[in-house]
């Protein structure tokens, strides 16, 4: 059953060097950027990187305390070490957005592109484009933080189209 609105909604496009985050506030009929970046995590020692996604995203879920968390699903790579390694840092990201309490989704990279672009074969170019356009905001500082923002209005558009759907079931 999809939470009430107005909600705050962080998503998260994981990766083991850069994680991507976009905060938006979803009403019944907008969304709102608040913040987006990218968390980048340095160093050769993997565990370390891990720490730093964790740690940075434990600052971020206190400081705009958000109701849910969207994650972007891993997809299979090619190489089988590149995919634990993002599965690895997904998990740190999923961790720390959790201590919060908020509720976490998971989304597709094709569900993704199809909620914000309307086709899930969309390019990152066509998906920055459309996040700039339904949050009326100057182009992102990253790809990452685009991904992200990506995320968190295929969230809010998911919800709010299940919000519509339970409204139509109960007016039946």
């Amino acid at each position: 059953m999809p939470a009430p609105f107005p909600r705050r909604v962080l998503g998260l496009d994981p990766g083991s060097l850069r994680t991507g985050f976009g905060i938006i506030d979803c009403t019944i009929r907008t969304e709102k950027h608040v913040a987006s970046g990218c968390i980048r995590a340095t160093g050769d020692d993997f565990a370390s990187r891990l720490r730093q996604i964790h740690v940075a995203i434990l600052e971020l879920v206190a400081e705009y305390r958000p109701d849910e968390v969207a994650v972007e699903q891993v997809f299979m790579h090619r190489n089988a070490d590149s995919a634990l390694k993002l599965g690895q840092a997904r998990g740190a990201a999923l961790c720390a957005a959790v201590v919060s309490g908020a509720a976490v989704y998971e989304y597709a990279p094709r569900a993704i592109k199809l909620a914000v672009v309307g086709t899930g074969a969309a390019d990152k170019a066509q998906v920055s484009t459309m996040v700039q356009a339904m949050l009326a905001i100057c182009e992102p500082d990253t790809a990452d933080a685009s991904d992200a923002l990506a995320v968190a209005l295929c969230h809010g558009q998911v919800q709010r189209s299940a919000l519509r759907l339970l409204a139509a079931r109960v007016a039946r």
